[in-house]
């Protein structure tokens, strides 16, 4: 085999390495979905592009990995304009631990923390409507949002103290997608955690809606049952980017 095939196979093969599916992420496929909230008198599905999502929540020892890479985001270095002072606060010290919590997804992080991390990872947060079209689904179906069981068991677990020691990653359940935990361990941040209260057609739009708020929160609802969806609206909404919360970790998603 003459030098010139020998760098076509290698190029050939050096380009099916880069291009190898990420076994940490799984492909979501393009779909639509109906949000909670709806933006004027017209009930639209949201139109939802393939992207890969995580299998996994990011976890301790994930998260261990990125601060020694990244000194700036230790805790006892950290800025407190990208985080409150609860920042890592389970942890022990800049880089220690609990060992039993190792593979327990990562929560006191900050959106702008979470941020930081998945763009280190090549990736990005997921949006609320990526994250809520994945989330619908339960261990069998893709959509299991008529299912009143599936509900009430979001419910139960929002209803649930946080624990001193959070369950490892993948031990809730796996859904139809193949992608663990989307209910029943933590919450998680997305990357447009507060776009319920804008208006307009664009949810990148800056007016604040009022009707949004407390007592109007079931106007313009495509389901006034669905009380999961509700308090995750409710929660995300409450958030600034520098909180830390006790059980609010996060996953990453990517452009296909």
């Amino acid at each position: 085999m003459n030098l010139k095939r020998l760098l076509i196979l290698a190029f050939c093969l050096n380009l099916g390495a880069f291009s190898a599916a990420d076994p940490t992420q799984v492909e979501v496929e393009a779909g639509s979905y109906l949000p909670l909230y709806q933006i004027g008198d017209t009930i639209k599905r949201v139109q939802v592009q393939g992207f890969l999502l995580d299998r996994y929540a990011v976890t301790n020892q994930d998260y261990l990995s990125f601060v020694k890479a990244n000194p700036k985001w230790r805790r006892s270095k950290v800025k407190p304009i990208f985080a409150e002072s609860n920042y890592l606060r389970h942890w022990s010290g800049d880089l220690s631990f609990d060992t039993k919590m190792a593979n327990s997804p990562v929560v006191n992080v900050s959106w702008f923390a979470a941020r930081a991390y998945a763009k280190w990872k090549g990736k990005r947060l997921p949006t609320q409507d990526e994250w809520e079209f994945v989330a619908r689904a339960d261990e069998t179906l893709k959509d299991a949002t008529q299912d009143p069981d599936f509900h009430r068991r979001i419910l139960t677990f929002y209803g649930k103290p946080t624990p001193s020691m959070i369950a490892p990653v993948g031990s809730v359940y796996k859904n139809a997608y193949g992608i663990h935990d989307m209910h029943g361990l933590v919450w998680e941040w997305v990357s447009d955690f507060n776009s319920v209260m804008v208006t307009g057609e664009s949810r990148q739009d800056t007016g604040i809606d009022r009707g949004l708020y407390c007592a109007a929160g079931a106007v313009g609802t495509t389901d006034p049952s669905d009380y999961a969806s509700y308090m995750r609206y409710a929660f995300r909404s409450s958030l600034n980017a520098r909180y830390t919360v006790g059980n609010l970790g996060f996953r990453c998603a990517k452009d296909i």
